[in-house]
Parts: C-alpha cells; sequence; structure tokens
C-alpha cells in the first residue's frame, strides 16, 4: 500500500436538504451570509476565486490548505458563461469534460477520462491539498479517494436540485471532526473518512 502524501477534500457549501445547487445551478441563496464569508477569507481563501479576491480584501493572501482544485464541467460552466476561463488562478486547476479542451485556457488543465485514476495520482505527487471544488458527478466518481468532506451548511431549504453526490448507493462512513455554529444559523462541519 503506498504511503499518501496528499489529502482529497470535498469542501462544499450545501442548502439544509442537502443541495449543493438548485435544478438551475442556482447558487445565489448559499452566498448571501457574511458571517461565514469572513470565516472562510480568513480561513480557507484560497476556496474564493480569483476575480472575488480583490473586492474581499484578500488578493495576496496564501493558499493555507490547497494548491490544487478537481471540478466537474457544470461547476466550471458559469464562470465560463461570464468569461471567466481561469477561475482560480492561484492554484493548479483541473475541469473533468470531454468537450473542452487547451485552447479555453492555457492555465487551467482539462481532463478527460477515468476521474478516480486521475485523483489517485495527483495524491502521490508532491504538493498542500486537493480541493474537491464539486459538482455531484464528479464527487461521485472520486469517493473513494475522499479523505475529509467539510460542509458549509446554509439555512436555507431547497426543496430539490443537484445533490452532494449524484452516484450509486454506497455507504461509507465518516467521523464528524469539528461543528462550528454562526450567529446567522449557518454551520460549517468537518468529517473524516472513518
Amino acid at each position: 500500500m503506498r504511503e499518501q502524501n496528499r489529502e482529497l477534500t470535498y469542501y462544499i457549501g450545501t442548502s439544509l436538504d442537502g443541495f449543493i445547487a438548485g435544478p438551475n445551478d442556482e447558487v445565489e441563496p448559499l452566498m448571501v451570509f457574511a458571517d461565514v464569508l469572513e470565516a472562510i477569507k480568513q480561513e480557507w481563501p484560497e476556496t474564493l476565486p480569483g476575480f472575488a479576491r480583490q473586492s474581499f480584501g484578500i488578493d495576496a493572501a496564501p493558499n493555507l490548505h490547497f494548491d490544487t482544485l478537481v471540478m466537474g464541467r457544470r461547476t466550471y460552466d458559469p464562470g465560463l458563461a461570464m468569461g471567466i476561463t481561469s477561475p482560480y488562478a492561484h492554484m493548479e486547476q483541473y475541469v473533468f469534460t470531454d468537450s473542452l479542451g487547451a485552447d479555453t485556457d492555457k492555465d487551467v488543465n482539462f481532463v478527460s477520462g477515468d476521474p478516480l485514476a486521475f485523483v489517485r495520482d495527483l495524491k502521490a505527487r508532491e504538493g498542500k491539498g486537493i480541493w474537491l471544488c464539486g459538482g455531484a458527478n464528479l464527487a461521485a466518481a472520486v469517493a473513494p479517494e475522499i479523505d475529509r468532506i467539510i460542509v458549509k451548511r446554509y439555512p436555507v431549504l431547497f426543496g430539490g436540485g443537484i445533490p452532494m453526490f449524484a452516484g450509486a448507493y454506497d455507504p461509507t462512513p465518516f467521523t464528524l471532526t469539528e461543528h462550528r455554529s454562526f450567529e446567522s444559523g449557518a454551520t460549517i462541519q468537518t468529517y473524516r473518512k472513518a
């Protein structure tokens, strides 16, 4: 068994009922909690996209936990629709897609093929942690390699949409290692693979 140097962390925001976006990719209801944003700016600055970092006053903030991220095409698309082709230029970015290539942005790595094998290879490389940025299909595909899940749960009920994982039934135990509550009613919970 090989030794793992890096961890894969699924760091994600969800509604109370576990959706990372609405049925039409709506995420705006999860972005209105100033107390959580302040915590993110201080503790996880690298998870804020490059185009917003200056306005948040953290444009020079170092990457504290992650230097690499992986995301699915559907997670990448909203930024692309706004003309943002390299949303996290302060990190090594990998987007899983069969339809985009290097001509989209030279600073983004567009990957096709088996996400699980690719993530295993990334974990074997030197570096800081790897952020699984989303979405549901990619999370399900790489679930065996997820070491930690950090859920920012917002006090909003969606009633439907895109779940945290969209895969086959496969119960995998995790242990709650940290729980933080905010005045807004939001929480951040950290789980480690049991």
